[in-house]
């Protein structure tokens, strides 16, 4: 009996010490963004302050965060839409026949560094006259999104069983019914996983951001370049900026964790 309490209470102490490395950088940020910046850069570091909400009001006052909050949000949710779209009759056709040089081939354009896409993207809306678009944002995202829906819902779709959807193709309905009717109403957990990682992906994406968008387009990423200049870094602000746009992120994840945890476990084993 004790010898089971002692390997508890190891348990729960190795658990709390992993929990803390993982979440100090967050707590550190967190409590940053309610600092001066005096208290930030002094040694050794302030744990006891007088709280202050001026990084905040110079993040949505000053800086205009709302409008870099609603492009992420267009470019994000289109995007999304535009690979689910795309993406879950892909996932179909390769869970269903079995196109594994097709799932390859869209699983590389995930695996590539995104910045050997980033000159072609670039030259191409350049010429288009789409710099500085939602157009080019969005394209670019997609490219980021599409390979996750496709390769979380290819994985899904095997695990429902063909005699489904078959049993209804035996009564009159096409195959296309079938997939509408049956197969996208059982993948809701799949569906809400691949929609939840790929609009994070594509809410924390810097890199098309930095190069295809400017003022008009700018997102949250590229928005706390506002806070550093030659001179310095307005580390208050960019605590505050960073804050503002991990909370969305989180509260997604936090709002559909049962349905992620369960889509990616559904599509891990084939039964």
């Amino acid at each position: 009996m004790k010898k089971k309490y002692l390997l508890n209470i190891i348990f729960y102490l190795v658990v709390a010490g992993i929990a803390l490395v993982v979440l100090f950088p967050f707590l550190w940020m967190l409590t940053a963004s309610f600092k001066t910046q005096v208290d930030i850069i002094s040694w050794p570091p302030k744990f006891i302050f007088t709280p202050t909400l001026q990084n905040y009001v110079k993040v949505f006052g000053e800086q205009n965060f709302l409008k870099y909050f609603l492009n992420s949000t267009i470019v994000g949710a289109v995007s999304v839409g535009v690979s689910l779209i795309l993406g879950l009759p892909a996932a179909y056709s390769i869970a269903r026949y079995a196109q594994k040089k097709l799932a390859v081939f869209i699983l590389l354009a995930r695996l590539m560094p995104g910045i050997s896409f980033l000159m072609p993207w670039y030259i191409i809306f350049s010429r288009l006259n789409l710099m500085d678009s939602y157009i080019a944002l969005i394209l670019s995202h997609i490219l980021i999104a599409l390979p996750i829906v496709v390769w979380i819902m290819s994985t899904y779709f095997s695990t429902i069983p063909r005699e489904m959807e078959e049993s209804a193709m035996v009564d009159g309905a096409t195959r296309q019914y079938a997939f509408f009717a049956i197969i996208l109403p059982l993948s809701g957990p799949g569906i809400i996983t691949a929609t939840t990682l790929s609009f994070i992906f594509s809410w924390n994406n810097f890199m098309f951001s930095q190069v295809l968008s400017m003022e008009k387009t700018k997102t949250l990423p590229i928005a706390v370049y506002n806070f550093v200049s030659y001179a310095e870094v307005d580390w208050g602000g960019v605590m505050a900026a960073a804050v503002a746009i991990m909370a969305p992120a989180i509260i997604l994840t936090m709002i559909f964790q049962k349905y992620v945890v369960k889509g990616l476990t559904m599509g891990a084993v084939k039964g």
